[in-house]
């Protein structure tokens, strides 16, 4: 549901820096195997937390999900970005190598949910409280793809109830009929049964290749395009225009791995206008649906808010 006036909305710049100072936290997971009382305050997997910092109060947490064989250090600049709006962003590192089946992503995913409960309030910094009846979760490329499995129940469900989706760039495999495990695209309009609001943005350079060598990053038949046409209302729809797969990633990306970044995908000129906007239309999703603020989402909507990039499409389904 959406309201046809954001009358009582307060409207802040959300492609820039929120109010919120924040902090960037690294919560190792235990590797001991014995029965000590504080067990259960390790997280399954190691996490990076972006938080605020200043303004005690209870905020709204958000599970960000890494691409494939990608560190979530990459995606530092944006989640902090979306903390500074006031969120919890708890980015996981679920794997370090990973092979086509993604079913254990999906049961680590459910799990760090499952562990917010008893372990997160106490990594957060003093007076930072997580609210648990709003929890988002999200996720760029392989892992938007977990998110959406994580949604629609296709592995297992956490025991904490999700209560808006976020596919940033989600891709399902290769191609039609060579989806990773499990599939999560059907090819049957309107047939995912989710029972939250979604937002799926794209890139519009993602489905190009970059040269003969290596496959388009997003390609067509497994991308965006096929995750919004399987979602009902409400489904908010944005392709961001002369951008790439991974041109959300932080300008400076360390290893081997960073550097590849720079060398798989079709890119944009350059990294900062499309993180900024992945961010900001993220943030202006989280306030509309876990706080009911929506005039930053509906002036995107309707062109009224200067994002940093242009859009190739905007289709929201309400």
């Amino acid at each position: 549901m959406s309201p046809s006036l954001p009358i009582s909305s307060t409207v802040t710049k959300v492609f820039d820096t929120g109010k919120h100072s924040t902090v960037l936290l690294n919560v190792q997971t235990t590797t001991c195997c014995n029965n000590s009382s504080d067990s259960d305050l390790h997280p399954p997997k190691p996490l990076l937390i972006a938080s605020p910092l200043d303004h005690p109060s209870d905020f709204p947490v958000l599970l960000f999900l890494h691409g494939y064989l990608l560190s979530n250090s990459f995606y530092s600049h944006l989640i902090l970005h979306i903390a500074s709006h006031g969120f919890i962003v708890i980015a996981p590192q679920l794997y370090t190598v990973a092979g086509p089946d993604s079913t254990n992503e999906v049961k680590s995913a459910a799990a760090i949910i499952d562990w917010l409960s008893t372990g997160l309030g106490s990594v957060l910094p003093t007076d930072v409280n997580p609210d648990l009846t709003k929890i988002a979760i999200s996720g760029h490329s392989r892992g938007g793809k977990t998110a959406f499995a994580l949604a629609l129940g296709l592995i297992t469900v956490p025991s904490l109830k999700i209560s808006a989706l976020l596919g940033i760039d989600p891709v399902d495999g290769m191609d039609k009929g060579k989806q990773t495990v499990p599939p999560v695209l059907t090819y049957v309009p309107r047939s995912f049964d989710l029972e939250m609001p979604v937002l799926v943005l794209g890139s519009g350079l993602g489905e190009i290749k970059r040269n003969s060598v290596f496959p388009a990053c997003a390609p067509k038949g497994v991308n965006h395009e096929n995750f919004y046409d399987e979602c009902k209302p409400p489904a908010c729809y944005l392709v961001i225009r002369d951008y790439g797969h991974l041109d959300m990633l932080d300008d400076e990306t360390k290893g081997v791995r960073g550097k590849a970044t720079y060398c798989l995908c079709k890119n944009g000129e350059s990294r900062e206008p499309m993180r900024k906007c992945v961010a900001g239309v993220m943030v202006a999703f989280l306030k509309a649906y876990l706080r009911d603020d929506w005039g930053d989402l509906i002036a995107v909507k309707d062109g009224r808010r200067d994002a940093p990039v242009e859009f190739q499409k905007i289709d929201f389904y309400w």
